[in-house]
Formats: structure tokens, C-alpha cells, sequence
């Protein structure tokens, strides 16, 4: 074939794709702007009204857990941002949780002590093939909701009680000054001191513990993948065990380690809906419950709440991609 040809059928090739590509994005476009059409007619036929304006209106309920500032005074707008951010709070410390929990279950599967070996893969099998809902359900209902009452905590240390109302630990506290709050027992509770609410602290383990499962078998997978010669050479230049793990092992599993690394920590984030089951004020209860049950506001209500899952998990898909660049970069240098 000669070179005009080529080019000329070249050209008709990319001319054909693309035309193709058109047809199918004008056709999802002209099915997704019928399909907009068309509920809005059905909302009109039954009375219903369509808009974001029911975000300005008093909400009315209270919620338990709040990281700004609500009362049932505030608007449903506020109890969005409520349970957003009570969302992102659970999952960023569950990402943070898990991801320490996992590294340290998947070096200790791969160790030589048999024990250490044994207890860290009966950690992995039990908890990656229990379903994560009866795991929840295990932590607040069995464990948690049977916990003593406050005159009865279980105490760690002099400041750190566990009781049926939740975990009270020391905090920073800005009244008259910053300066550390303790939780004190004063008549029927404890006072001061910050205090981690039974679903919060039973939402929080099943999630780590349950990514965590899946997060030691991917790192273990990434130490293996590292060449042997790379520990024996470390080795031979009298470096210990855990400095040739720390310093040559997982620098260089990490570049296989984050691709699955990101999954579990988007299905993290996604589980975290799971709240619901035992009542934490997260995003989905809060706002695709009580605020689509109190204002009808179903289509409005269900798109903001997937529009801001996909967002969060767009945005940890962004930054693990954006991280495992800069490790095949710095790869690449050395």
C-alpha cells in the first residue's frame, strides 16, 4: 500500500470513529434529555414540586453528631452539610485506620514466626469472608449496646472510659483558653473530654477491620512481587530486617500495592453508608432519609447524595493516580 493510500485510509478510519463516537453521544444525550422530560411531566401531573429550593427551609430534627454548628432551627441545607461531613469524617479516619492496620497484618503474613504468621492470616480469612453489614451489627449491637453504664466504664489509663454511651477521651477544649479537656464522671455521665458515640466507634471498626482484611493481602502481594535479590543485597550491606523492609522492600512494592490500594479505599468510602443500618447521622441517613421522607423531594434529594459520592470517590481516584505518578517518576530517576 502505498503512502497517499495509507494516509487517505487512515484518514476515513479516524473519520469513521469519530462519527461513531458522535452517534453514540448525541443518542445518550437525546435519551437522558427525554428521560428529564418526561419526570418532569410526571411531577407536574402530581402536584410535585422540582428544585433546590427546599434546601433553604427549617429542618426541624435534631442530629446527634454534628462537626458545625445546628439545632432543629437550622436548615435542610445545614443538615446536608451535616452528614457530609460526618461522612467524610468516619471514612477518612476508617482510610487512615485500615490502611495502617492492613500494612502491618500483611508484613506480619510473611513473617517467620509461626504465631505472628498464623494469627495474621486468621485475621485476613475471618474478616475478608464475613459479610461487612453482620460485622457492623456484631460491633454495635454485641459488643457496644452490652457495655456497662458510666458508673461502670471500663477504664484505659486514668483519663480513657468505654461505657454503653460511647468512648470519652481527653480533647482540646477552647473554653477560657485552649487547653486539654478530661472526661470526668459527674453524677449519671461523664462530663468533658470528648465523647465518641456507639455507632460511630462500631461504624469505625467494622470498616477498618473489614478493608484492612483486604489491604494485607495486597501488600503482601507487593512484597512478594520485589525481586529476593533486592532483600539479600540489602542484607549484605548490613542493614536489618526491618530497615531493608523499610527502606527497599515496600518503596518498591508500593508501585504495585496502590492501584488495588485505591479500590478498597473507594469501597471504604462507599460502605460507610452502611451507617444507616445502625443509625449514624451520616449523609445517607441524614439527608436520603429524614430530608427526602419530611419533604418529598425525592429526585432532588437522591441526585445531590450520588453527585456527592461520585465526587468524593473522583476525588480519591485523582489523588492515588496523581500519587502513583510520582512513584513511577521517581522510579524512572533511580
Amino acid at each position: 500500500m502505498s503512502r497517499t493510500k495509507l494516509g487517505h485510509w487512515l484518514r476515513r478510519t479516524q473519520v469513521q470513529a469519530w462519527l461513531a463516537q458522535s452517534s453514540v453521544f448525541l443518542s445518550a444525550l437525546l435519551i437522558l434529555a427525554f428521560m428529564i422530560y418526561n419526570l418532569q411531566l410526571n411531577l407536574e401531573r402530581q402536584g410535585i414540586s422540582s428544585g433546590f429550593d427546599f434546601l433553604g427551609s427549617t429542618a426541624g430534627f435534631d442530629i446527634n453528631l454534628h462537626l458545625i454548628s445546628y439545632s432543629e432551627e437550622s436548615t435542610y441545607g445545614q443538615a446536608f452539610l451535616v452528614g457530609l461531613l460526618n461522612t467524610l469524617l468516619v471514612s477518612g479516619l476508617g482510610i487512615i485506620f485500615a490502611t495502617v492496620i492492613g500494612f502491618i497484618v500483611g508484613i506480619a503474613r510473611l513473617s517467620s514466626n509461626f504465631l505472628l504468621r498464623s494469627c495474621a492470616s486468621t485475621f485476613v480469612e475471618t474478616l475478608r469472608n464475613i459479610p461487612l453489614l453482620l460485622q457492623l451489627f456484631f460491633w454495635y449491637f454485641a459488643v457496644l449496646r452490652n457495655l456497662p453504664g458510666p458508673r461502670q466504664s471500663l477504664q484505659f489509663g486514668d483519663h480513657i472510659f468505654l461505657n454503653v454511651r460511647g468512648l470519652y477521651i481527653p480533647w482540646l477544649s477552647s473554653d477560657g483558653g485552649w487547653h486539654w479537656s478530661f472526661p470526668e464522671l459527674a453524677g449519671f455521665n461523664f462530663q468533658g473530654g470528648l465523647q465518641l458515640l456507639p455507632e460511630f466507634v462500631a461504624l469505625l471498626l467494622a470498616l477498618s477491620l473489614y478493608t484492612a482484611s483486604f489491604i494485607a493481602e495486597i501488600v503482601r502481594a507487593g512484597i512478594l512481587s520485589v525481586p529476593k535479590g533486592q532483600s539479600e543485597a540489602a542484607r549484605a550491606l548490613g542493614l536489618s530486617s526491618w530497615q531493608c523492609m523499610r527502606l527497599v522492600v515496600i518503596p518498591q512494592a508500593l508501585r504495585v500495592v496502590i492501584p488495588p490500594l485505591t479500590s478498597q479505599y473507594l469501597n471504604l468510602t462507599k460502605n460507610s453508608s452502611l451507617a444507616a443500618a445502625i443509625a449514624f447521622p451520616d449523609l445517607v441517613l441524614v439527608f436520603a432519609g429524614t430530608v427526602l421522607n419530611q419533604t418529598g423531594q425525592a429526585v432532588e434529594v437522591i441526585f445531590l447524595t450520588m453527585a456527592v459520592y461520585l465526587l468524593i470517590s473522583l476525588l480519591i481516584s485523582y489523588g492515588m493516580n496523581r500519587y502513583n505518578q510520582s512513584l513511577m517518576l521517581r522510579g524512572e530517576r533511580l
